[in-house]
């Protein structure tokens, strides 16, 4: 009979908690976002992953040398990058060049190991998010197109 009541007190003790949690929730001012109205407005969080971008330096050239770390560190292979090998015209010694920078916007988890990984910071997510398409092959983007 004591384990009885003494589980009926824990339950309603639990009970009290939860109303609780409720209560407090119920009371605290909304932030839902009436989205399609207020598209001018609407302001995303800085950590939201968005998608992938490359960073440029001031003078405009991208901070990507093309290392392959971030399409190495992918989980779904979403980073395709294409290089080649050039002979610097001032030192002499040979260093990669970035020809194309692949991402497909469709297979990516935004896991964030791609631009952690990156040793020049040359890449960043931002905070895009209408991604809406009629076909998955436009969610491939080439990252190093000037526009």
């Amino acid at each position: 009979m004591s384990n009885y009541i003494k589980g009926l007190f824990l339950g309603i003790g639990s009970l009290l908690t939860g109303m609780k949690v409720t209560w407090k929730e119920y009371f605290t001012k909304k932030i839902t976002e009436q989205y399609p109205e207020n598209r001018a407005t609407l302001k995303m969080n800085e950590r939201f992953c968005g998608e992938l971008s490359l960073v440029t330096e001031e003078d405009g050239e991208y901070k990507c040398i093309a290392c392959g770390i971030c399409q190495m560190n992918c989980p779904n292979n979403s980073i395709r990058i294409t290089s080649e090998t050039v002979e610097d015209p001032e030192t002499g010694k040979k260093k990669k060049k970035l020809i194309k920078y692949e991402y497909d916007l469709g297979s990516c988890m935004f896991c964030h190991l791609c631009v952690n990984s990156c040793p020049h910071g040359a890449i960043r997510f931002t905070t895009e998010f209408e991604h809406a398409v009629f076909t998955r092959s436009k969610l491939v983007k080439t990252l190093n197109n000037r526009r």
